[in-house]
Formats: structure tokens, C-alpha cells, sequence
């Protein structure tokens, strides 16, 4: 019988696994076997601990995807200290700021990567230790302590830090509508709940082998593992190259679940996909946005035995819904019911619920709630806040996230995702949800990318502007999108300007596109004088 799991490291604990030599990782040619896994964890864990670290103290991991950051990170939860994945796409000044925000006292990173690095950490920081992968040797920091990797092993057994599963676990950090990113803390209880919430409705087993292609520094990424191990299943590790690279390594591994983003998913849909993929590729899951409706349709019509999950959820709470495979054909627009152990409660300003159909703010009750954001208090307020749904009579109130996206919900308890607070349009008195305008704009075929923004106007408040990215861009498209949109959509909400990009559109990095960063750019486009 198994035992029943708290902490985040237990997860790949072999004595938590049916199979203890089945294969955890796998990254290229290389496999580790849940045993090795543990065993590196906990050595890991060690050199931290080697390394002065205290209790709740942060470790940051500066790497890509490898077999070392993931030990890295489980090591600093082994040890009682809190992990922090840090994108490996971001910049020295971006990393800077997590680094110095939350007050990492251990970095693990690669020499080329500290280099990068080296300006910004002599600016002054809590840092303490660099834990460096790999053989080369850097000159050395002032004040920092650098200490190889390969030392794992060779120190005396050290006890770690006492913790319970309401004690920190991980920091993530989000970006925001305005300003720095926020460090959402995670618990160990959050963790746990989530994989186990989210492997329970994706029927996740041992034999399941999933791919990671999402930087674990997001939540949705980490999720691929926290959910893998839960099941005893194999996270085969892949950073990101190019859509057709996905494809390739899902043949290739006969991989079983694949989790993308939209913008990702739009490029797979459009492409060719091996005869039989559906066969073993079990199912697929989207978040961090909706799905295009044509891009559904297209990936289902190539891989008609494979189950679509389509999920919404955000950082602060990790997973929020779910709409079952089945729910597809009726209920296509919805973002389904609560995942397990959450409710999801949808309600007025005043806090009260709403009526079948009535538009509201979505609330986030449970286990997943997580613990705030690092050293804000003010903005932790705004966002978590006592439950609507709390039992009566309660002398401590139960807190809850308030996720600022406005949603509604139909007699039968099915949610419909109307837009993001901090993203919705105002313009002549309508308010416009972006990715419904996007959704329409989707339906052209030679359109790779769109997002809909607010761009201030001096008549209408906002104007709804299209940003739009396309290999075969001529008057033609142009004509071809507001045709549609005249079409489909009200006149409010039909684009004032249609505005080409010769390339992708910018992202987040988290892999979003960055309306906010677009809406940014395009401040002064209907200025007084130019109407």
C-alpha cells in the first residue's frame, strides 16, 4: 500500500512508486530510473545544506530543462529550503530581479550562464553560493562562495529542515499587467494537491509518458512533472526548438500526453502529424488561454482517437477547470467545471453569487489556493481575499483567490470565460473580450498569429486594434479579416485597425503573447491629432 504524500520531494520517493526501476526522466538518450532520482535528490539536498542553507531559504535554478534541474529543484525541497525555477530564456537584468526580490541565497547554473550573470550579481545581492554545472571553471565572484556540482556525493550526510506541507515549497514568479514580476509562493500541499487533482482527471498511470515542453518556471511546465511523478509515470524533457521538433520527439518517444499553450498549439495544428500519433499520443491539454475553435477542429480531425482537456487556470491557484473530452461537441466555449478538491464560485462586486448566466468575477476556493506573493503584502490583498463560500460561524476566515477574470455559468454548472479584467476593452460603452475578437480572426487559415488590444481613441475611449502575423500578409488578408469580422461580430467589436508584423508576435516568458507589452507600442496610434 502506498503512503500518503505531504511534501513535494516525496514524489519521487521509489518507496511511493508501484515500479521503483521504472524510468522518471528521460532527456535524449539518457534515462533515470526513479531510484537514481531519489537518490540525487537527496545528495542535492545535501550539498545545499553543505552550503549553509537555512530553513525556507531560497535555492534558484538558473538551467535548461536537464536531468540537474529538476534534481536541483526537488534537492532544495528535500533540504527544507524553497525552489525557484528561473526562465531560461530570461535576460541578466530579469533574472536579476527574481534573484534579488525574493533574496536567493544559492544559485545553480552553468558556467556560460553565470557569465551572463556576472554584471548583475556584482550589483549586490543576498546571494551567497553558486552551485556550477558542468566542467568549465569561472574566476570567482566577490563574496560568493562557487562550489561544482560534482561534489554531490562526497559530503557528509547533513539533517535537513523539518517541514510540514503548509510550509513553503516553491516561489514562481508571473508577470503582471503592470510592473515587475510577482513571486506567487507555492506550499508543499499545493503541489501535491495539484498533481494529484490533476493526474485523478487525466487518468494518468505508470505507463503514461508525457513530454515537457513548457518551461518549468511556469506553473503549467512544473506541472508536467509534479503530475508524472504523482503517477509513477516518465517526464520526457524537451526544450523547445520548433513546432515540427514537437511532433518529432512525440513520434519519437511515443509520447502519451502533450500540454501546450495556444500560440504553440496553432502552429502544431497546422502541421503535418505521423499516421497513427493517435494511437499512443492518449491526450492533449491546452491552458493559459483559449483555444482557437478552427485549431481544435484541426487537431482533432488529425488525431481523432487522441482526447482533448481543455483547462483554464492561473498561477496563484495552478488549475482552476477542466472541460472532459466528451463536453466538446455541446458545450465548445466552455472551460468546463472545477478540477478536483476546488470550488469555483462566480460573483458580484458586492461579493454575493451570481445567478445561471450572469457575468462575474471567478473565485478559487481549496487546497490549490496558494500562500500570496513574495513580500507584497498589498498586492496579496487585492487578490486573495476570505472566501465567499466559507461555512458560516467560522472564526478564522478561509482565504481564497480572486482571480480578476470575469466568467459566467450556465444552469448546469458549466463556466464560459468572458475576458481578463486588466484585458478587456472598453470602447463606445461595450465591454470587448480580446479573445473572442481573436477567436473570428483565427478562422482565416493564413493567419499564424492575432491578438486583439485597447489602444486609447479620443471619441471612442478605446479602440479595438488587431496585431496580426502572416507568411503570405497582402491587402487581400486585410480585406479578408474584416470581412470575416464584419461578419461574425458586432460593430463595436470589429477591429478600427488591422496592423501586419513581419515576424511572431512578442511573448511573455511564459510563452503568452504579450497583449499588454502590444497595447504598450501602440499607445499613441489614434492621438488628438491623428484621429
Amino acid at each position: 500500500m502506498l503512503k500518503m504524500l505531504y511534501l513535494v520531494h516525496q514524489l519521487v520517493c521509489p518507496g511511493q512508486q508501484r515500479k521503483p526501476a521504472a524510468i522518471a526522466l528521460k532527456d535524449g538518450g539518457r534515462t533515470l530510473d526513479y531510484q537514481t532520482l531519489h537518490e540525487q535528490t537527496l545528495r542535492a539536498g545535501n550539498l545545499f545544506l553543505s552550503c549553509g542553507l537555512q530553513r525556507f531559504e531560497r535555492v534558484a535554478v538558473y538551467l535548461e530543462k536537464r536531468f540537474d534541474a529538476v534534481i536541483a529543484l526537488f534537492g532544495a525541497a528535500s533540504a527544507g529550503g524553497v525552489f525557484v525555477p528561473v526562465n531560461p530564456i530570461l535576460k541578466p537584468g530579469q533574472v536579476g530581479h527574481i534573484l534579488n526580490d525574493c533574496n536567493v541565497k544559492v544559485l545553480v547554473t552553468s558556467p556560460e550562464r553565470l557569465e551572463l550573470l556576472r554584471p548583475v550579481l556584482q550589483a549586490g545581492s543576498d546571494l551567497r553560493t553558486v552551485v556550477l554545472v558542468g566542467e568549465k571553471w569561472v574566476d570567482g565572484l566577490a563574496g560568493i562562495e562557487i562550489v561544482r556540482w560534482s561534489e554531490l556525493g562526497t559530503l557528509p550526510n547533513r539533517l535537513p529542515w523539518r517541514v510540514i506541507d503548509t510550509d513553503m515549497a516553491a516561489i514562481l514568479y508571473t508577470s503582471g499587467s503592470t510592473g515587475k514580476p510577482k513571486g506567487v509562493v507555492l506550499s508543499h500541499r499545493n503541489l501535491v494537491a495539484g498533481a494529484a487533482s490533476v493526474s485523478q482527471y487525466l487518468d494518468n498511470h505508470s505507463d503514461d509518458r508525457i513530454l515537457s515542453v513548457l518551461p518549468l518556471s511556469f506553473d503549467y511546465g512544473l506541472s508536467q512533472l509534479t503530475t508524472a511523478f504523482h503517477a509513477g509515470a516518465c517526464a520526457v524533457l524537451m526544450n523547445y526548438l520548433l513546432p515540427r521538433d514537437v511532433i518529432r520527439v512525440a513520434e519519437r518517444e511515443r509520447i502519451t500526453g502533450l500540454a501546450a499553450v495556444p500560440p504553440l498549439w496553432i502552429q502544431l495544428a497546422r502541421l503535418e502529424w505521423p499516421a497513427g500519433t493517435d494511437g499512443y499520443l492518449r491526450y492533449i491539454t491546452n491552458s493559459g488561454g483559449a483555444m482557437p475553435t478552427a485549431t481544435l477542429h484541426a487537431l482533432r480531425a488529425k488525431l481523432p482517437k487522441t482526447k482533448p482537456f481543455l483547462m483554464y487556470g492561473l498561477t496563484e491557484a495552478f488549475r482552476s477547470t477542466y472541460l472532459r473530452p466528451e463536453e466538446l461537441d455541446r458545450r465548445p466555449d466552455s472551460i468546463g467545471k472545477a478540477i478536483p478538491n476546488a470550488e469555483i464560485i462566480v460573483v458580484r462586486p458586492d461579493g454575493t453569487a451570481c445567478g445561471p448566466g450572469e457575468e462575474g468575477e471567478l473565485v478559487h476556493r481549496g487546497a490549490l489556493v496558494s500562500l500570496g506573493y513574495w513580500n507584497d503584502p498589498e498586492k496579496t490583498a487585492e487578490r486573495f481575499k476570505p472566501s465567499p463560500g466559507q461555512a458560516d460561524g467560522l472564526p478564522m476566515p478561509e482565504m481564497a483567490v480572486w482571480s480578476g477574470d470575469t466568467v459566467k455559468m450556465d444552469g448546469d454548472g458549466f463556466l464560459y470565460f468572458v475576458g481578463r479584467r486588466d484585458e478587456m476593452i472598453k470602447t463606445s460603452g461595450y465591454r470587448v473580450s480580446p479573445s473572442e475578437v481573436e477567436e473570428v480572426v483565427y478562422a482565416v487559415p493564413v493567419i499564424t498569429e492575432a491578438a486583439a488590444v485597447g489602444v486609447p481613441h479620443p471619441l471612442l475611449g478605446q479602440a479595438v486594434v488587431l496585431v496580426v502575423f502572416s507568411a503570405a500578409w497582402d491587402d487581400q488578408v486585410a480585406a479578408q479579416i474584416l470581412q470575416v469580422c464584419k461578419r461574425e461580430l458586432p460593430g463595436f467589436m470589429v477591429p478600427l485597425r488591422i496592423i501586419p508584423r513581419d515576424g511572431p508576435l512578442p511573448r511573455n516568458p511564459n510563452g503568452k503573447i504579450d497583449r499588454q507589452r502590444l497595447a504598450l507600442e501602440l499607445k499613441g496610434l489614434f492621438a488628438e491629432s491623428n484621429p
